[in-house]
């Protein structure tokens, strides 16, 4: 078969060394061939002659079906991808002089961000002269974290960060 050359393996003709370890398409060891004979030999089989290792001496090559091998680690790359669980930061944000319904439609927000594994950043936002007031902000944010501590746990406590005041809260670790 023919296949151009990879970035990752080096195949057939542009395998360049004078002699090769060969492992059969089982795993199993041939011995050292010329190349010419080790393509050959892959060649008789129809499949080809791949360079897994160039690091030792002679460079170790493996007989398979090149096009079947890439097709099984692309599939495996995208198996492992699926599995990956990106955990995101969203953003919960209010004033200290927030209404109850308005706080608890807040509150809902993030306990559906906690529940779908993404880490919640509650922000109190203040304007102007409102900044003397962080009291007020820093008992609003804890009353969140009383409010979600069934789901979340906090992970950084109530900071000033410029104008807002700001709280992380991250899912809980299951404790079975």
């Amino acid at each position: 078969m023919k296949h151009k050359y990879n970035e990752q393996h080096t195949i057939n003709e542009h395998i360049k060394y004078a002699k090769v370890r060969l492992i059969d398409t089982l795993g199993g060891q041939l011995g050292i061939y010329s190349t010419n004979d080790a393509l050959k030999i892959a060649n008789d089989q129809e499949l080809d002659l791949v360079m897994i290792s160039d690091k030792s001496i002679p460079p170790v090559c493996k007989i398979i079906d090149y096009g079947k091998y890439k097709f099984t680690q692309e599939k495996k790359a995208k198996e492992a991808k699926k599995k990956q669980h990106n955990i995101s930061v969203k953003e919960v944000k209010m004033r200290y002089k927030i209404e109850e319904h308005d706080y608890k439609v807040r509150v809902n927000q993030a306990l559906r961000f906690l529940q779908s594994g993404d880490k919640v950043k509650a922000t109190v936002i203040f304007k102007g002269r409102e900044i003397q007031h962080l009291n007020l902000a820093i008992e609003l944010l804890n009353k969140m974290a009383q409010d979600l501590k069934e789901v979340a746990e906090i992970q950084q406590l109530p900071t000033k960060d410029g104008k807002n005041m700001i709280m992380i809260l991250s899912p809980q670790k299951n404790k079975n």
